[in-house]
Formats: structure tokens, sequence, C-alpha cells
């Protein structure tokens, strides 16, 4: 089955966070997204195993995606061989047009790894003759398959962004993230949480800079191109 997009994350509510607005608006317009949770995030500080994978669910719902587990351990995630080529395996099964993980990450380790994880595969699965390769059974049968763009949302847990590649204006949508996020009650406290606060107040520094209510950043893989500059909507200070 095909997707527009994979959005590879280490853990349920990671993608809510980073770019939640983006995933409703996406939906909105009718694209196939689906999340890629390496983890189930479990144990959970407020909830018994196996609820934060039913307010996963709930939080795809609410956002109109899609979403998967590969079933790896919390906290023990690592930039490895075989798990580059489970994510190459699901791009060349998927056929995205885009890609989205975690950028620059290191104040939590899963989150860190995350990062060459997502590139690697991305070039992993691009690649053909994996018939030749010792270990490489997993891609032998598969076709290559060459993702348009890899893009990374910023982590809520890093330090602000001074330069990011794009932002993306999510005010008319704002209110489904909010529900989205609140529908992990196992690891939020939804009445007054200080993450939960501090994730709406990034998004709202953001969209204040740019001249709206609420916005998400993105860096970029690779450089932007468009066919004309006439695509930029204007911004408070030109």
């Amino acid at each position: 089955m095909s997707y527009d997009a994979l959005v590879i994350s280490a853990h349920p509510d990671d993608a809510e966070s980073q770019m939640g607005g983006t995933l409703a608006k996406l939906s909105d317009q009718g694209l196939r997204i689906l999340l890629v949770d390496l983890t189930d995030g479990e144990p959970t500080e407020f909830a018994e195993a196996g609820v934060r994978a039913q307010q996963a669910d709930e939080a795809a719902r609410i956002l109109g995606v899609e979403r998967l587990t590969l079933g790896l351990q919390d906290r023990f995630l690592a930039d490895a061989m075989g798990t580059r080529l489970q994510l190459a395996h699901l791009i060349r099964e998927h056929h995205p047009r885009w890609v989205y993980g975690t950028g620059e990450a290191y104040v939590h380790p899963d989150h860190a790894a995350m990062v060459g994880l997502t590139r690697a595969a991305v070039f992993l699965a691009r690649l053909g003759q994996w018939e030749h390769v010792p270990g490489g059974e997993l891609l032998a049968d598969q076709e290559p398959w060459i993702v348009e763009r890899l893009f990374f949302p910023h982590c809520k847990m890093e330090p602000p962004w001074s330069e990011f590649a794009f932002a993306v204006d999510v005010s008319e949508v704002y209110e489904r993230k909010r529900q989205a996020l609140a529908a992990y009650q196992s690891i939020f406290r939804v009445k007054d949480d200080r993450l939960l606060a501090l994730y709406e107040a990034e998004d709202h520094y953001y969209g204040r800079m740019l001249g709206v209510a609420y916005a998400e950043i993105y860096r970029s893989a690779a450089p932007l191109l468009v066919d004309t500059p006439a695509v930029f909507r204007p911004a408070p200070h030109g």
C-alpha cells in the first residue's frame, strides 16, 4: 500500500508534538500519511502497559493518519544496521514521496538515534543489488525507491532553532493538534501539563515570528527548489 509520506519517530506522541498540525493539514488535503513508531513508548508514568498504544491510535484518528509500531524497546534505541534495513524495507514497500524524521536531537538518546536511522534508511532504500550483499536479504526482493524529500521537524525537547528551512502555518488546525496530544493521558497531565505548555509555546513563538498564530518549523536534507518565488507567503519583515 502506498502512502504520500512516512513519519518515522521513536515513540508514540513524537510525531504529534513535532508536526501534529502539519499532519492534520496534509490529511485534510487527502494525502495518505503513515506514522512509524519504532517503540510503543512503554513503560509510561501514568498508566499500565498497553494504554499508550490505544491512545496512539486515538491520536492518529484525530489527525486523520495511520500508524504502525515496529516493537523495538523504548529507551534502548540505537542506530543499528538491522533497524536501518527495517526502515528501508518500509520505504520500499510503501513508496512515500516524502519522509519526515526527528532532526538534530541529543537530549533523549532514543531521539538522537533517529537522526542516523532515518537518513540511512532513505539512502539504503534507493540502492539496488541487495541480493549480492551479505545480510541484505530483507531488501533483495524489492525494487529500489527514491524519496523526493527528507524533512526534519523540530523536536520539542531540544533547544530552539535559530535557522530553519521553512515553516507551516498550522493556526487553523491547532485545536486538533491539542486534541491529539491530549489523548496521551498516560504520559501527559492534560490540565496544566508543563510539557504540553512548552510545546504550544514553541509553536506560538514561531507563529508570531512569521505573523500567524501557530507554526511548525522544519529543516531539509537538501536545498529547497520551487518553480517560482510566488509560492512564498508574505512575512512581517519582508
